[in-house]
């Protein structure tokens, strides 16, 4: 068995509980640590063995003891799963470098950009931990897997990223199971981009389907979307193989047309016309990444030099306010051009 700390308890995070809790080694649960920042989500758990507020309807196994005193959970972690919104990311990590060791296996499962920095997660754990001479082993895990699914357990297929062998390898053994199936990948850059830069796209499908567009509008704003997620992955030194596989196109088509998607939800009703303050308000604490993720990727995109049309429309919509008919009819009337150059 291993001794594991997951660090955010939201659907995510209680998700990957579940997978870990029912498995371990010759019959021999992990002993897990699932840390969350609401008191209530430990109450909940601690009652009844369920996250009443971020996953409801699913029993943690016993294996599994959630806590709001980080250094409890984290107390002789051998894995570390970083499953926090991506805009507090850098900030637990430093609450949490002081405990840390170098030999601890760390799997970021965190879809998102540093705004500012323009950083992935993996590379904003590394600038944290990298400033007290720690260089962390880390993974990627990245998919298409709604947490609910996967707390059901439905058959769910993801892919961990790292330039070490080793760290894939590790993190394969301790998450696969017969129902929770983990390939490796040496494309750090592209699994994360991957994770992140759907989530805008799958906001723009909402937004279809808010003002009344049917599956040919579906269909062109996915394969388009995926065309300028692999640009802009490619610009920053990815391969654009891994934009075919799981990371890429099965996570953009799961979040671009899953009803389970909160940042597909956010752009239905952005489509209908409601106000992102009001919409977020109502997802009373839930975090559709792609409301973040949409600045830094237009900053990403100006930095290599990429033209990214559709998330540039995003972001004019969720930071200007702009008309999502005005913003379609602008894709639409872009001068014509060749579909592959």
């Amino acid at each position: 068995m291993s001794r594991i700390a997951i660090i955010g308890a939201g659907a995510w995070g209680t998700g990957l509980a579940i997978v870990l809790g029912r498995k371990g080694t010759h019959h021999v649960p992990h002993d897990i640590r699932l840390w969350a920042n609401e008191p209530e989500v430990v109450e909940s758990i601690a009652r009844s063995r369920i996250n009443e507020h971020f996953l409801p309807g699913f029993i943690l196994p016993e294996s599994i003891a959630a806590t709001c005193d980080l250094d409890a959970a984290l107390e002789a972690a051998e894995i570390v799963v970083s499953v926090m919104p991506s805009q507090h990311c850098r900030a637990l990590f430093e609450r949490m470098a002081p405990t840390l060791r170098p030999e601890t296996l760390f799997v970021s499962c965190t879809k998102g950009l540093e705004d500012g920095t323009l950083l992935r997660m993996t590379e904003v754990i590394g600038d944290v931990l990298g400033s007290r001479d720690f260089t962390p082993r880390v993974g990627a895990l990245s998919g298409p897997s709604f947490a609910k699914e996967v707390a059901r357990g439905d058959p769910t297929a993801v892919t961990v990223a790292s330039v070490d062998g080793e760290v894939t390898r590790d993190v394969q053994s301790a998450f696969n199971d017969s129902r929770f199936r983990v390939y490796t990948n040496d494309d750090v850059i592209g699994v994360e981009l991957g994770g992140a830069l759907k989530n805008i796209i799958a906001i723009a499908a909402g937004v279809c389907d808010g003002v009344g567009l049917g599956h040919n509008s579906a269909a062109a704003l996915i394969t388009r979307g995926l065309a300028e997620m692999a640009r802009l992955v490619v610009a920053c030194g990815g391969r654009l193989d891994t934009m075919a596989g799981l990371a890429g196109l099965g996570d953009l088509v799961l979040t671009c047309t899953g009803d389970l998607s909160r940042n597909r939800g956010v752009g239905v009703e952005l489509g209908k016309g409601r106000k992102l303050p009001d919409i977020i308000a109502a997802m009373h604490g839930a975090v559709a990444e792609g409301v973040f993720t949409t600045k830094a990727a237009v900053g990403l995109a100006g930095k290599k030099n990429v033209e990214m049309p559709i998330t540039e429309q995003m972001f004019a919509i969720l930071e200007n306010g702009k008309s999502p008919h005005l913003a379609i009819e602008e894709l639409m009337t872009r001068a014509a051009r060749a579909e592959i150059h």
